[in-house]
């Protein structure tokens, strides 16, 4: 009898310590790391889920701003993280397409270190230019400013957030097909490009449109195309670049991934949360208002996005020439 009533003990302590484990492991915050400074478009979007995504996963989500190295730092630390599901990570156009061709060394594989939880965002990039310019040069629409481009070689000019930033990667892809010229002036980021914008420094720009759309509406920034394939619901007066140069297409989009090797039920249950967040009204309200469409999809789905974002960046970045050593 004290031999059964010992092991019964023991298993009833042993049942105790599990559920207590499991309860503690279920309350451990989850970091979110995002490779980018505090107060951009990714970073909002990022504090918005993890505000909304706190009592279904059990516990707070902490935002973990690691900025640098266009991105890398902040993805290379989720890429190196523990794969228990509590280091999660944004993977987004720079981290995950762009930079594997623009930086001769990375310190993680782009294609095979994270495991996809689910999309995020899709943002429109929109062809800007200085309204007053736009005016002086009678320019209303692309094929004006392609005409205009052509019979005035080399005159103009456009900003990007820096080399291999997607403003230059759009703005030399433009140029490839529309058989221009106009020089490339980068900037030690977007902030500043848009400002040479606004002064009439430089005559037009390839930006986000969450970051380039209060200047559109105050009118101090002329719309002239959106990159996406089809008009963008936000400038619905504005065509798409493809409509004047068939088949072209940049758009800005990131979204949620973990270290590779992160256990798929533990993926799922992220991707089930995150999902649900951004189907939320009041996250759809609120991406709105950045004029930033949440995406959601699945894990799988995720996957092949980025596989067939990082082949198509290949020719892109290989086709500017552009480099970061």
């Amino acid at each position: 009898m004290k031999t059964r009533h010992f092991l019964l003990t023991l298993i009833a302590g042993a049942a105790l310590f599990t559920a207590g484990h499991a309860a503690a492991q279920q309350h451990r915050p989850i970091r979110l790391v995002v490779p980018y400074a505090a107060g951009g478009p990714i970073d909002n979007t990022a504090r918005i889920l993890a505000e909304q995504v706190k009592d279904t996963l059990g516990g707070p989500v902490i935002i973990d701003n690691k900025p640098g190295a266009g991105g890398n730092i902040g993805a290379d630390f989720v890429a190196k993280a523990p794969a228990d599901g509590l280091t999660i990570g944004i993977a987004a156009t720079a981290t995950n397409a762009v930079n594997p061709w623009l930086y001769s060394k990375m310190p993680f594989n782009a294609a095979t270190d994270f495991a996809p939880i689910t999309q995020m965002v899709r943002v429109p990039n929109v062809l800007v230019m200085n309204a007053e310019t736009a005016n002086r040069l009678n320019i209303r629409t692309l094929a004006d400013l392609i005409r205009y481009a052509k019979a005035n070689p080399a005159k103009l000019n456009y900003a990007s957030g820096g080399n291999g930033s997607a403003g230059h990667l759009a703005g030399e892809l433009f140029k490839k097909e529309a058989g221009i010229f106009a020089v490339h002036i980068p900037y030690n980021g977007g902030n500043l490009a848009q400002l040479a914008l606004l002064s009439g420094q430089v005559d037009f720009n390839f930006d986000n449109l969450a970051t380039a759309a209060p200047n559109i509406r105050s009118g101090k920034l002329k719309a002239i195309a959106v990159t996406t394939l089809k008009r963008s619901s936000a400038l619905p007066d504005v065509p798409p670049v493809a409509d004047t140069l068939k088949g072209f297409s940049i758009d800005t989009w990131w979204g949620l991934v973990a270290p590779a090797g992160t256990p798929p039920e533990v993926v799922a249950k992220l991707n089930q949360a995150f999902v649900a967040a951004l189907n939320a009204p009041e996250t759809k309200t609120r991406f709105a208002s950045m004029l930033a469409e949440p995406v959601g999809n699945s894990s799988e789905q995720f996957g092949a996005f980025m596989k067939s974002e990082l082949a198509k960046y290949e020719k892109v970045v290989k086709a500017t020439g552009a480099k970061v050593d």
